[in-house]
C-alpha cells in the first residue's frame, strides 16, 4: 500500500515559520499538519479560480 504522505524538506523565511507556529498552536495542530492545511486550502482556491477562467 502506498503511503498517504510524503516527507519533504523546504526552506522558509523565519517570520513565516513563526506565524505558522502560532496559528498551528491555536488550531491545536502540529506545524506540519497546519502547513498541509494551508497548502490544501490554497490549492483548492486556485482550482476554483482556474475553473472560472476556462
Amino acid at each position: 500500500m502506498k503511503p498517504l504522505k510524503v516527507k519533504v524538506s523546504m526552506t522558509l523565511d523565519n517570520d513565516i515559520v513563526e506565524k505558522i507556529k502560532k496559528l498551528a498552536e491555536k488550531a491545536d495542530r502540529s506545524f506540519s499538519q497546519y502547513v498541509n492545511v494551508l497548502l490544501r486550502r490554497h490549492l483548492e482556491n486556485h482550482e476554483d479560480d482556474s475553473k472560472d477562467t476556462h
